[in-house]
C-alpha cells in the first residue's frame, strides 16, 4: 500500500506549477531578507533550494507558507493552483492542502506515536472526511519503524525516527504541497541517507515537494529542479543533475562533501 497518488487520470503528472512565486521579497523591519525571488513547483516534483545559512531558505518558506514572524513584511505573488494565496492566513493555506514540516519537528513529546500521527489528520477529520485516518497504514509502510514504536512517547524517540514521525505526521493530511524544512538537521549519515530515500520516494505518490536544505549533495541526488539562494537572493537555478555539475555550486557547496565523502 502506498499514499494516495494524486496524478492525473491518464497516470501522467500535471505540467501546470502547483506553486509559483513571483517578485517575492520580504523585509523584516528595515532589512530586507528576500529580494525578488522567482520558484516555481510543479505537481510530483521535488524542488530544492540550497544555500548557506543567512540566506534568507527558511524565510522563504514561512513566506510560502504565511507564518512569518509579526515583524515581518511579504509583498508579490504566491499563487498556489492558480490563485494568488499572500494574503490568506496560514489556516487557509493547510486547507487547500499546503504542509509545512518545520525545522524543529514540533512534535507532541508526552503523546505517543500514533497519536501524533492521527492529529495529523485533524484538519480532514474537521473537515468531515469519514475516511481520515486512511493514510495511517501507508504512513507506516514507509516508516516501519514508527510502526513499531506506535504506542511509545514520541519525546523517547532519536533524532531520526522524530524526523519521520514529523514527516508521517505530515502525510496523514494527504497533502498536495509538502514544505520541508532542513530535514537532515542534526541527523548521523546512514539516517540522512533513510531520510533522503523516503522523501525520494514520495515522488511517485503525486506529492509535490520543496526541499530546503543545507546538505546541497543529498538535496541533488533526489530532485528534479533546484535553486541557489544566497543573501537572499536566486543565485542559479536549474534541472537538479545539472546544477550537481555546475563548477560553482561544486566549489561552493560539494567540494568537502566531495572530498570526505
Amino acid at each position: 500500500m502506498t499514499v494516495t497518488d494524486r496524478k492525473t487520470s491518464d497516470g501522467s503528472s500535471s505540467s501546470t506549477p502547483i506553486l509559483q512565486a513571483s517578485n517575492l521579497s520580504v523585509r523584516y523591519g528595515k532589512v530586507e531578507a528576500l529580494h525578488d525571488v522567482r520558484i516555481d513547483v510543479r505537481p510530483g516534483q521535488i524542488v530544492s533550494v540550497i544555500g548557506p545559512n543567512g540566506a534568507g531558505k527558511s524565510t522563504l518558506l514561512n513566506a510560502l507558507m504565511g507564518s512569518l514572524p509579526v515583524t515581518g513584511f511579504a509583498r508579490g505573488a504566491i499563487r498556489y493552483r492558480g490563485d494568488d494565496v499572500i494574503a490568506l492566513p496560514v489556516e487557509q493555506r493547510v486547507a487547500g492542502g499546503m504542509c509545512l514540516v518545520p525545522e524543529k519537528r514540533e512534535l507532541f513529546a508526552t503523546m505517543t506515536v500514533e497519536d501524533n500521527l492521527v492529529l495529523g489528520a485533524y484538519r480532514r477529520r474537521k473537515a468531515g472526511e469519514r475516511n481520515f485516518l486512511d493514510q495511517l497504514d501507508p504512513v507506516f509502510v514507509l516508516f516501519p519503524r514508527l510502526k513499531e514504536r506506535r504506542k511509545q512517547r514520541a519525546g523517547t524517540l532519536s533524532g531520526g525516527e522524530r524526523q519521520m514521525l514529523a514527516l508521517g505526521r505530515a502525510l496523514m493530511g494527504k497533502p498536495d504541497l509538502l514544505m520541508l524544512d532542513e530535514p537532515s538537521l542534526g541527523l548521523a549519515p546512514l539516517i540522512v541517507k533513510e531520510i533522503f530515500h523516503i522523501i525520494g520516494a514520495l515522488r511517485a505518490t503525486g506529492v509535490a515537494t520543496l526541499l530546503i536544505e543545507q546538505n546541497a549533495r543529498a538535496a541533488l541526488q533526489i530532485s528534479d529542479y533546484g535553486y541557489v539562494l544566497e543573501t537572499g537572493e536566486l543565485a542559479l537555478e536549474g534541472a537538479a543533475a545539472e546544477l550537481a555539475q555546475n563548477p560553482q555550486v561544486i566549489e561552493t557547496y560539494l567540494g568537502l562533501a566531495k572530498k570526505t565523502a
